[in-house]
């Protein structure tokens, strides 16, 4: 472990400092700027799909109070993420405590779970609706639907909750966070010596998740794929809207996974410069909080259609007053 450079374990309170980018002079208000501005985009895009889910009662239905809990998910991932880094671009600041490492490590954990948790869920909600539409009002009530939704959050915030625990009695002897944002890997990188059990928990609930819900989303479009080429033509309209309802969802669980695996093939090069991997665990974040609000608000007809029809409404309201 190249970053224990103390001997003697570190008494609290804990000043950690973070690696942060190498910015060349001169560049750290444009980078700032530009960080800024992603950081408006997300909470605008995923905002103003909130707002409008929450508006429109005829948007009160399963999928789309999926995709506000999935709002939710890239609220707290983007603003885990980008007020610390705006902090270091324009200040230079790199120290961070120990109980603000650990807080945002959290949170950035805690999105990456959620939203996976999320997807497989609203995989499952689709495979119902296009695979049982008769049965789909009987199957996913309004109870059933905020039961599944909190159970979704349950298990991420428990699988997160279990993994900081076991930093507890971890004493840590480096300083330097090798990283632009905390997570449980870089602090772990501190400890005094090793870590198997934080290790082995890490891998084992990664390695769950990630699995068991690409096999829920891959079980789940192999029906839906299955019943749809089955339909007669007289039928197509229904394999039309099927494969409507279904696009967004496949894109952002498409984007999360394709950013999560060259992030983590990149990580296996060492010949790749630290400015790019930071720059990739940055998008790994910031990839799908960023698009997800644009696909459903392309994609999504309905949603689409709300969005237009309650800014119409709000311009016409400030036109009077």
């Amino acid at each position: 472990m190249e970053n224990l450079t103390l001997v003697q374990p570190l008494k609290q309170p804990i000043i950690l400092e973070l690696e942060g980018f190498d910015v060349p002079a001169g560049l750290g208000p444009l980078l700032f700027f530009l960080t800024l501005l992603t950081y408006l985009v997300v909470l605008l895009g995923n905002g103003v799909v909130m707002w409008v889910i929450v508006m429109d009662q005829s948007l009160h239905r399963p999928m789309y109070v999926m995709v506000c809990h999935l709002t939710v998910c890239d609220l707290i991932g983007g603003t885990a993420l980008l007020p610390r880094i705006m902090l270091h671009l324009l200040t230079g600041e790199r120290r961070i405590s120990y109980g603000a490492a650990i807080t945002q490590a959290v949170f950035v954990h805690t999105y990456a779970a959620a939203f996976q948790t999320i997807l497989a869920l609203m995989a499952y909600d689709r495979y119902i609706a296009v695979c049982k539409p008769l049965r789909y009002h009987s199957i996913m009530t309004s109870a059933r639907l905020h039961l599944s939704c909190a159970l979704a959050w349950f298990i991420a915030i428990l699988a997160i909750f279990i993994l900081f625990m076991l930093h507890l009695n971890e004493p840590l002897c480096g300083r330097t966070v090798q990283h632009i944002y905390c997570s449980n890997r870089t602090i772990l990188a501190l400890a005094c010596g090793p870590t198997p059990v934080n290790n082995l928990y890490g891998l084992s609930m990664t390695w769950c998740l990630s699995t068991g819900v690409f096999l829920i989303v891959f079980f789940s479009y192999a029906k839906i794929l299955s019943v749809t080429t089955k339909q007669s033509r007289s039928e197509s309209s229904n394999r039309s809207k099927a494969v409507q309802t279904c696009a967004s969802h496949l894109v952002v669980y498409l984007v999360f996974e394709i950013a999560t695996l060259i992030l983590i093939t990149l990580n296996r090069f060492p010949s790749v410069s630290k400015n790019i991997k930071k720059l990739l665990g940055i998008l790994y974040i910031l990839a799908p909080t960023t698009i997800n609000p644009l696909v459903y608000g392309l994609v999504s007809k309905d949603l689409r259609a709300s969005i237009i029809k309650l800014l119409i409404f709000r311009l016409r309201v400030n036109k009077r007053v």
